[in-house]
């Protein structure tokens, strides 16, 4: 088994930081290039007519703020010695965009991290982790979320 891309879909939680290390590890091993994906929703306001989409402004700003997140994660993957990062965004729903993306760019390998969701919610709507290993056509690495330690 070989990995020469690896997708790391990330939302800038402390799960998705713990994905992100274990890809960093992975792509060391392989020598494997890195992607940073966030996926974000197209923002909106719900009015008792309808939907109204956010306009070119608040999207560009959107755009430009999460690019600057991501470029602040890929740095953390260079100080960890992985050769080649690259970011991307893309709008949409999350799960879909990120097989989709995997799919369109080869990735050889997803790594995310879980969610600790639960309960009637998830049984009713799956999480985006769930949909994505249900959906990937590449290998899905689920990071689970390291558990809270109490402090005195």
């Amino acid at each position: 088994m070989e990995f020469k891309h690896i997708l790391v879909p990330v939302d800038f939680s402390d799960p998705s930081k713990q994905a992100l290390e274990w890809a960093c590890e992975l792509a060391r091993r392989y020598g494997a290039d890195l992607t940073l994906l966030n996926v974000y929703p197209v923002p909106g306001y719900v009015l008792p007519d309808g939907f109204v989409t956010a306009g070119p402004e608040i999207l560009g700003e959107v755009e430009a703020k999460t690019r600057e997140s991501l470029q602040e994660w890929a740095a953390i993957a260079a100080s960890q010695d992985v050769t080649q990062t690259t970011i991307a965004t893309a709008l949409g729903q999350s799960s879909s965009e990120i097989v989709r993306w995997a799919a369109e760019h080869k990735a050889d390998l997803i790594v995310m991290g879980s969610h600790g969701r639960a309960g009637l919610a998830l049984m009713l709507l799956g999480s985006t982790t769930d949909k994505v290993v249900r959906q990937a056509h590449c290998p899905v690495l689920v990071v689970p979320a390291a558990p809270h330690v109490a402090t005195k």
